[in-house]
């Protein structure tokens, strides 16, 4: 698929994904514009030989040059590009986008003495293959961010809006946990991900979630405030589609 062809269907999939959450965006240009000052820009991976990978950034106050993005890379499964790309994107409003929204409707963050000065947000997770169950409902019982702190809060930039990404599973002897902050791998959160008692089985199961940190005592100016969607279909689990 030609390039501009998938920046298309991406920021197709990022207008009808946000529309499910409660959200207009339109197409206008290079970016996807949403309410008040937000937007979505869009990268594209395929001229790096992954075609399934997409990299979406949630930007707070569109025209300021300093103003907080959260970027995330989601990659997607299917049939053919075009699928591949609508997973990516489906999974990136389910747990980045999500985490973003809560955040910007001010009463889903929350604080915790492991990051002092931070407010908090964690997205829903998708989880995904063969007996996924399993870590999603070790998920429910618990938030991550606590046992990665030591790791993470170094790597945090004061001051600002940071996007920490979680992606782990596999299977038994061969799995993968890798933290991601502000879009670059986090070795020391990576290990501490793995030493977690995660549920690992015999079959090929992931989850991926997202948490947001926002500095303390505002977590972000008036302006780039945007509508949030109701909070009943936040707060639920979201699960992986295919």
């Amino acid at each position: 698929m030609p390039h501009e062809e998938r920046l298309a269907v991406i920021r197709r999939g990022v207008v009808r994904e946000m529309a499910r959450l409660g959200l207009e965006f339109t197409v206008d240009g290079a970016v996807v514009r949403g309410p008040g000052t937000t937007a979505v820009a869009v990268r594209d991976h395929a001229e790096r030989g992954t075609t399934g990978h997409v990299d979406l950034g949630y930007v707070l106050q569109l025209g300021r040059g300093d103003g907080p993005v959260v970027w995330d890379c989601a990659a997607g499964f299917g049939g053919d590009d075009a699928e591949q790309l609508d997973n990516a994107v489906m999974i990136w409003a389910g747990t980045t986008a999500t985490a973003v929204l809560q955040l910007l409707d001010g009463g889903h963050a929350f604080s915790t003495p492991e990051f002092p000065g931070w407010r908090v947000v964690q997205s829903p997770a998708a989880t995904f293959g063969t007996g996924s169950e399993l870590l999603a409902d070790w998920l429910a019982e618990q938030h991550s961010s606590p046992a990665l702190a030591a790791a993470v809060l170094p790597e945090l930039v004061p001051g600002q809006v940071n996007g920490v990404k979680l992606f782990f599973g596999g299977k038994a002897g061969h799995d993968v946990a890798e933290v991601r902050v502000n879009g670059r791998v986090s070795s020391a959160a990576s290990r501490a991900l793995r030493a977690q008692d995660w549920p690992r089985g015999e079959r090929l199961c992931w989850a991926r979630l997202f948490l947001v940190f926002a500095p303390e005592p505002e977590a972000l100016p008036e302006r780039a405030a945007a509508p949030a969607p109701p909070r009943g279909r936040l707060a639920r689990w979201w699960r992986g589609r295919r």
